[in-house]
């Protein structure tokens, strides 16, 4: 299985800068996996409505986004901007730091809000591990004023309102990165989907660099994923079983919440609350075991997230959709339109 052959020809113009000016105003293209012709319709977002069954369990994502980018300075007053990938433990972190090659060991950093930090290491992903002078819970606070949101390259402007890279639900911090597939839900579209029976629930995973960061190997098999910290509550994990049982459908809302949950179903027959690390990587070929359908965005070509479509809607049908979002001018990545294969 080669890299190249998760690769398309994106137009740079189709990389969406700015969210959409409500939520749920985006774009839908529904894909359905088992159909073999006519299986493309066009739709806005608010419409995913239509699609949903009384008996389907919806599952989201609620990790928040946390500024985790920095900008500091060594003694000799050099700038050193640094990424908080990873807690380690109660001081220490994972980052990804610029200039890394100049951070050496025991090298003291100085960031806004009295916030220290001293290089203590390497990571097996070219990162540094960084001891900061406050415990998690003080170290949060400090980078509300300290850090920013920490949003792809590829967006080249700030959104006017930050919350537009937060989901409406987002209530644990730990992200990196959103889960953006649950961008375009608004409160208004979470009382019509409780007001049509859909069951909705959540899990957590902290997106970090299991998640986004890219393949680099030309054979896609000896790609290593990164681990991210995930956790599924009781009440999660009691509903899953019991929307199997009764034959609905369990939607995943983002890849995040694919790879929580097939991380627990690959554990037991049944879905039990559990916590822990995943590095869980999904290409072609993969059984699914836990969810039935998936809301998504349009992903980065090559990447982990184009290998686990893929899997669940076959590598041609995924081929399909995507020149067809590109025929007809859909908006890419993060802050880009939504695709809901079932």
């Amino acid at each position: 299985m080669k890299l190249e052959d998760f690769n398309f020809n994106l137009p740079d113009e189709l990389i969406a800068q700015k969210p959409s000016q409500r939520r749920d105003d985006s774009r839908l293209l529904v894909l359905k996996k088992d159909k073999e012709t006519n299986c493309i319709t066009h739709k806005k977002f608010k419409d995913i409505i239509d699609y949903l069954n009384p008996n389907d369990l919806l599952i989201f994502n609620n990790t928040k986004v946390i500024p985790a980018r920095i900008f500091g300075r060594k003694d000799t007053g050099a700038k050193v901007e640094v990424l908080l990938v990873r807690k380690v433990d109660e001081y220490s972190w994972e980052c990804l730091a610029k200039p890394g090659k100049k951070l050496k060991k025991n090298t003291v950093i100085k960031f806004p809000q009295d916030i220290t930090g001293e290089i203590t290491g390497d990571t097996d992903f070219g990162g540094k591990v960084i001891k900061f002078n406050f415990p998690y819970d003080e170290f949060m606070e400090k980078l509300k004023g300290a850090g920013e949101l920490p949003l792809p390259p590829y967006i080249k402007e700030k959104p006017d309102d930050q919350n537009r890279y937060q989901t409406v639900y987002a209530q644990k911090p730990g992200a990196v990165a959103a889960p953006t597939a649950g961008l375009h839900f608004t409160n208004e579209l979470f009382e019509r989907i409780k007001e049509k029976g859909i069951v909705t629930a959540f899990v957590t995973l902290h997106v970090g660099l299991g998640t986004f960061m890219p393949v680099q190997v030309e054979n896609v098999l000896e790609h290593k994923m990164h681990s991210e910290f995930y956790s599924i509550n009781e009440e999660t994990a009691k509903l899953i079983n019991q929307t199997k049982k009764k034959g609905g459908r369990v939607i995943a809302v983002g890849t995040t919440v694919v790879r929580t949950l097939e991380t627990a179903a690959s554990l037991n027959q049944e879905i039990k609350p559990s916590s822990g690390w995943t590095d869980i990587f999904i290409y072609p070929g993969y059984e699914f075991k836990a969810i039935d359908a998936l809301i998504t965005n349009f992903h980065l070509p090559k990447s982990t997230l184009m290998m686990l479509v893929s899997a669940l809607a076959t590598k041609d049908k995924i081929d399909l959709a995507y020149q067809e979002a590109v025929k007809e001018r859909y908006r890419f990545f993060s802050f880009g339109d939504s695709m809901f294969i079932s």
